[in-house]
């Protein structure tokens, strides 16, 4: 099963949960509700999951062995990472484009002035 596309969906800034994930395998089946938590100084993933009438959870899907849980987990928190850094970029470059626009108006104010 080959994972052929992961979606962050939504990201958090605050508190232990920072990201909701979709994914798709062999472009047949999609996983939704895949949650990134930060905990004990590292992320992980966790899988989708029901509360049960006790108050416990259940996951309803989740990875059979180590192997895929790991080749899941690794792809996943690439990607998470890839959509933080363009956000980051994203920023930087608003950012700049508004000091710049600032600046110009500055100037024409003051050329307004004269």
């Amino acid at each position: 099963m080959e994972i052929s596309d992961i979606k962050v969906r939504k990201i958090f800034e605050d508190g232990p949960l920072k990201a909701i994930v979709s994914v798709t395998f062999d472009n047949e089946l999609a996983v939704h509700d895949v949650k990134i938590i930060y905990a004990k100084e590292k992320l992980f993933l966790i899988m989708p999951s029901r509360k049960n009438l006790d108050g416990t959870y259940k996951d309803i899907v989740h990875p059979i062995n180590s192997e895929f849980r790991l080749k899941l987990e690794s792809a996943i928190l690439a990607n998470y990472n890839e959509v933080l850094e363009a956000n980051a970029k994203k920023e930087e470059i608003e950012e700049a484009e508004e000091a710049e626009e600032t600046e110009e108006n500055e100037e024409n104010e003051e050329t307004a002035e004269e």
